[in-house]
């Protein structure tokens, strides 16, 4: 144990350095440009060159559309001329999209007659031609277009291999060595080439480590102590996780699609981390409340400290996503309101003023067993769930019957190119109708993930005024799991199989609005609007990475946490640090080639991991950040 402190931080050190080295390699062995050519000049990053060859004379348009796209209108790609006499064939070259498969459609320029249709899923830096010929079969013009590679796409998927090799060759390193530095004769090498003082001092920076349940020196301002008598690591490496993908996801991902938020229905890994962080929050309110009425602390007392962290956090919030503040006073003109520290702030304020108003101080030994206490953590607490239920049919209400001048009532689309062109300036439907009227069309974000893949033009906020309604829905979830671990302290299969059914009955409740399908459903899983299916479906992965974290981490302890748990006892520090750092050094610099994956998932995950550094550090320090 004496050696265990300086050990652990020895392996730290060594596995950080050797994460540099590793992705140095990697980024000097995922340099595309050894591995596969010369790339054109005009190609950008998730793009493939397409030649279009005319023959025999034809005039046409060539229309795309992506997969991606939902009810989408073709767009057009480019117009090839017929040949000339002096030669038989004309070629156009044209940069197409190789994220997702796409239809080329072509038309006869002058009838805008469809000709032939082609699907295809292009490769990054392909070179590829489409050859369009005309033939006559029985006195009837017919064309045929054929799909030729001319060179071969480039591996865009091979560096996130070697990421995960890399990662998993430190994960095995830090196995062994954690086992390693505990053998005997191991400490003692250790103990005699350490200074004594030094190792005191790690050994009592090992102790006195924060008594919390919930963990909470993060991105929400419940730090209060908690009833349970053990401190739930859980929850902290639940948070931490979410934390550690959210900064990864943040910085870029590498500008892989799938790393980034999707155009508008459905989901990527980006879509999942803030829902968690969320639902994580309302986890944690109720044991840190909890906890201080036992204390003593009255409730007044309690709110006052509700709103004055909830204060703190929008200001906070307010501060990271105007980030011209470095160059000069912010405008208030264009100054964005709402974001995301601003959600969580709001939605931090909702639920802790309901249940500040209906909660039953526990005691210490009480716990809930047996068949009378199938549903008690529910029952006993009913006027919230009232309210609750108020709130959503609330959302229903407004996003379904409000009138929204120049848009079909219960619109929940794009907008731009997206159902077929035809409400091009109605993105997001009433939620962005609620966001104009009450915050104006300047202090909202300006450009969402719809702008790209449905070309909408006007204004839209994922962190709107009428989504927060459904984060305080999610928020409340989280807080029926911290009801259920004080409730059942102790008696984990209880708990496990709570949160097991909890999580299958927020999935059915899914499954039924968005039909199993992407687009079809009732109402489909949308970040963007944050939609009640979007909400069920989170708390469904909720509950059930809860739970897996829970048996793993504080019930059979397997594992420690780390080093989630370490990011998640200093959430709001890396996250605005993460955020106000962004564009600084070592977090970023000039790339040797910024079209390559490589590269950005290098720099990405260097950046995200020095946060983790960061994070272990403080912990060691025993500095924690708290509102």
């Amino acid at each position: 144990q004496r050696m265990a402190g300086g050990g652990s931080l020895y392996l730290v050190l060594v596995g950080f350095a050797l994460l540099l080295c590793g992705c140095s390699i990697a980024s000097a062995t995922l340099g595309l440009d050894d591995l596969y050519g010369e790339r054109p000049l005009e190609l950008k990053m998730d793009q493939a060159l397409l030649l279009i060859h005319s023959v025999d004379g034809e005039n046409f348009t060539v229309y795309w559309l992506s997969d991606h796209c939902y009810q989408c209108l073709y767009q057009r790609l480019a117009i090839v001329p017929g040949a000339m006499t002096s030669r038989p064939f004309n070629v156009v070259a044209v940069p197409i999209d190789s994220q997702h498969p796409v239809t080329l459609q072509l038309n006869e320029t002058s009838k805008n007659q469809e000709i032939c249709r082609v699907h295809y899923s292009f490769g990054e830096f392909g070179n590829y031609s489409l050859r369009v010929k005309r033939s006559l079969l029985g006195g009837v013009k017919a064309f045929s277009c054929n799909m030729i590679v001319n060179k071969s796409p480039v591996s865009s998927f091979l560096p996130i291999l070697l990421a995960f090799l890399i990662y998993s060759g430190l994960g095995i390193v830090w196995v062994l060595g954690y086992f390693v530095v505990r053998l005997g004769p191991v400490q003692n090498w250790i103990y005699k080439k350490m200074n004594p003082v030094e190792t005191d001092r790690l050994i009592n920076s090992e102790l006195g480590s924060p008594n919390r349940a919930d963990g909470d020196h993060g991105a929400h301002p419940s730090a209060w102590s908690s009833s349970v008598p053990q401190r739930l690591r859980s929850l902290d490496t639940f948070r931490g996780l979410s934390l550690i993908i959210m900064v990864f996801v943040n910085y870029g991902g590498g500008k892989y699609w799938f790393f980034k938020h999707e155009s508008w229905n459905g989901l990527t890994l980006a879509d999942l981390v803030f829902p968690w962080f969320v639902f994580i929050m309302g986890t944690s309110i109720f044991l840190s409340l909890n906890s201080m009425l036992r204390k003593g602390c009255s409730k007044w007392r309690l709110l006052l400290k509700v709103l004055l962290r909830s204060f703190l956090l929008f200001l906070i919030g307010v501060f990271v996503i105007n980030p011209n503040y470095c160059l000069g006073p912010l405008s208030l003109s264009n100054l964005r309101v709402l974001g995301v520290l601003q959600r969580l702030s709001l939605t931090y304020l909702v639920v802790s003023v309901l249940e500040l108003l209906f909660i039953k101080v526990m005691p210490n030994n009480f716990t809930l067993g047996g068949a009378t206490s199938l549903l008690q953590d529910i029952v006993m607490y009913w006027p919230q769930w009232i309210l609750v239920i108020l709130l959503e049919i609330a959302w229903l209400c407004l996003t379904f019957l409000l009138p929204v001048p120049g848009c079909p009532l219960g619109y929940l689309g794009p907008g731009g190119i997206g159902d077929f062109g035809q409400y091009p300036n109605c993105t997001g439907g009433a939620a962005a109708y609620i966001d104009r009227l009450v915050l104006g069309e300047e202090h909202i974000y300006q450009h969402p993930s719809s702008n790209v893949m449905y070309q909408s033009t006007v204004a839209y906020d994922p962190e709107g005024l009428l989504g927060t309604i459904n984060a305080v829905v999610l928020a409340f979830l989280g807080l029926q799991a911290g009801k259920i671990l004080l409730f059942y302290k102790d008696q984990h299969k209880q708990i496990i199989r709570r949160f097991f059914i909890w999580g299958v009955i927020m999935g059915v409740i899914s499954a039924i609005l968005t039909k199993c399908s992407q687009n079809e459903g009732f109402i489909p899983v949308n970040k963007n609007l944050w939609s009640i299916s979007y909400v069920m479906t989170l708390s469904c992965f909720a509950f059930l990475l809860l739970l897996l974290i829970y048996y793993l981490v504080d019930v059979k302890k397997y594992w420690s946490g780390a080093p989630f748990v370490y990011p998640g006892m200093n959430s709001i520090l890396v996250y605005v640090g993460h955020e106000v750092l962004e564009n600084y050094f070592p977090f970023t610099w000039k790339m040797k080639d910024s079209r390559s994956h490589g590269e950005h998932l290098m720099q990405n995950l260097v950046a995200t991991s020095l946060w983790v550094l960061i994070s272990y550090v403080l912990y060691r320090k025993q500095i924690f950040w708290k509102i």
